[in-house]
């Protein structure tokens, strides 16, 4: 892996959890559009990440021929080592960490009106690893490089966690504590470092193709604005979030005015 040099080290890094593809490749695209230095986290599909990699360095820097902007690590966010390895490649490699977007989840779809449908032990210790239990392992690994740079921590969460909706019961129960649970991270880690978390509604991306049109259809016609949420719009929210000195603690649901 590529030493950083000081020229390199005076940009600021994100590292995007679950990055290569979806809402973590688009918050990837935006903040190397702003100046970021990007680590794209993946679990499985190494040539997803690579492509998006390649991509950023095409479009935001062409002249970058040694690679060191814009990387892809692996690492299986339901283990705490791995989590503990991507924090420690991202600094050896970029030399800092100034936004963690914690953007890694699972699910299991199930039948929300069916309490029977709803009681597997497995899927709820697995929601609850995933939706929760990883985003804490990652803001302690990433603690003392953010504390440095004054950094921003931010989950994704989701209105599941919000209103009674989503793909499960221990979907949205586990993503209720996960927006819990970032508040009460905000007063521990404060005051140097900030943690946010933002709830979008329905987005159209490959976790979206589970659901049947009539069910993606049903819910657009459920929001306020009559559309679907933007990927766009969400990763903008994420770029607000990492820039403001002055947030912490907050939810911003993003949801095309699905839950009012």
């Amino acid at each position: 892996m590529h030493s950083p040099t000081k020229a390199h080290t005076t940009r600021p890094v994100i590292l995007v959890t679950a990055g290569s593809a979806g809402l973590g490749a688009a918050v990837s695209r935006l903040f190397a559009k702003n100046g970021y230095r990007v680590v794209v986290n993946y679990a499985h599909n190494s040539q997803r990440a690579t492509e998006l990699v390649k991509e950023l360095s095409a479009t935001t820097n062409p002249t970058d021929a040694d690679g060191k902007n814009y990387i892809a690590i692996q690492a299986d966010l339901g283990a705490k080592s791995d989590i503990k390895r991507l924090v420690e490649e991202t600094v050896s490699a970029m030399g800092r960490l100034d936004v963690v977007m914690s953007n890694g989840g699972w699910t299991r779809f199930t039948d929300m009106s069916s309490l029977d449908d709803n009681v597997n032990d497995e899927d709820w210790d697995r929601a609850y690893a995933m939706n929760v239990k990883s985003h804490l392992w990652l803001l302690h690994a990433a603690r003392p490089a953010l504390d440095e740079s004054s950094g921003s921590f931010i989950t994704t969460a989701s209105t599941a966690g919000v209103s009674n909706s989503g793909s499960s019961l221990a979907y949205s129960v586990a993503k209720a504590a996960q927006i819990h649970m970032a508040k009460g991270l905000a007063r521990m880690v404060g005051p140097r470092i900030r943690v946010n978390t933002v709830s979008p509604g329905l987005l159209l991306t490959e976790w979206a193709e589970r659901f049947t049109d009539e069910q993606k259809e049903a819910h657009r016609q459920k929001t306020a604005l009559q559309r679907f949420v933007q990927l766009e719009d969400v990763a903008a929210q994420v770029l607000t979030l990492a820039q403001s000195s002055s947030t912490t603690g907050v939810n911003v649901v993003i949801d095309s005015g699905f839950i009012i």
